[in-house]
């Protein structure tokens, strides 16, 4: 049983504290910038958050809704090395469900390599390690472009899956003409981001990128521009 201190002995205490010589409070821990999702372009897309782009670098998105759209709690991390988008990404979805491991024990626990990440399977492989059951599953999308059957399932899975509280993971390919905001024009990018968030009327989706390319780490794109984006590779959902 926890011992109850009277009135007195709370004020002697804490009068001690402050009379005791050498002794200081920690600071507190800085707090994590607070990022609003709500407005958004749904033709080009809006970096919601900027500037942001150091290494392991957070940001907290609260849980949201509107008519027609939602969007999850999620703790967003930069990643923390150039071949890390894998972990940081897989972090970024644990988060809306549990407190998220480091990049470093993803990483690990991924495989990942000076490489990269190799497979999305992996991805799902340890979304369901982390979070007990069989909730995620790879998702392959081969076709380029995708056929209506798969973009009707990214569609189904997106919405199924954030409406329960799952964000998404997806492994894509960005070559120039075809990527979202702040990518390096002139480069192919293989690349994981997380998808947490959704507009039915828009038909936008809302990412939580670890790259920070351009300095953009959040941002609504267009549910088409994602699809377009997916293959060859595919996503856990």
């Amino acid at each position: 049983m926890r011992a109850r201190l009277v009135p007195g002995v709370i004020a002697a205490l804490a009068l001690g504290a402050l009379l005791l010589p050498g002794t200081a409070q920690a600071a507190p821990a800085p707090a994590v910038p607070v990022v609003d999702v709500r407005a958004h372009d749904s033709t080009a897309g809006t970096a919601l958050a900027s500037g942001y782009d150091e290494p392991g670098t957070r940001l907290h998105v609260d849980a949201g809704r509107t008519s027609a759209a939602r969007w999850l709690e999620i703790d967003y991390q930069v990643q923390q090395a150039g071949y890390w988008c894998g972990p940081a990404a897989t972090r970024i979805a644990l988060s809306a469900r549990t407190a998220a491991p480091s990049q470093g024990e993803l990483a690990a626990q991924l495989g990942t390599t000076e490489a990269g990440t190799d497979h999305i399977g992996q991805v799902t492989a340890v979304l369901n390690a982390r979070l007990g059951g069989g909730w995620y599953e790879t998702k392959e999308m081969p076709d380029d472009p995708p056929t209506q059957a798969q973009r009707d399932l990214l569609w189904h899975d997106i919405v199924f899956d954030i409406d329960r509280n799952y964000p998404l993971v997806a492994n894509i390919v960005a070559p120039p003409g075809n990527q979202p905001p702040g990518y390096p024009p002139d480069q192919t990018i293989y690349h994981y981001f997380t998808v947490f968030g959704y507009d039915a009327v828009d038909r936008t989706v809302l990412i939580a990128d670890p790259a920070s390319f351009g300095g953009h780490q959040i941002y609504w794109i267009s549910f088409d521009q994602l699809a377009t984006l997916i293959p060859p590779k595919g996503y856990s959902a």
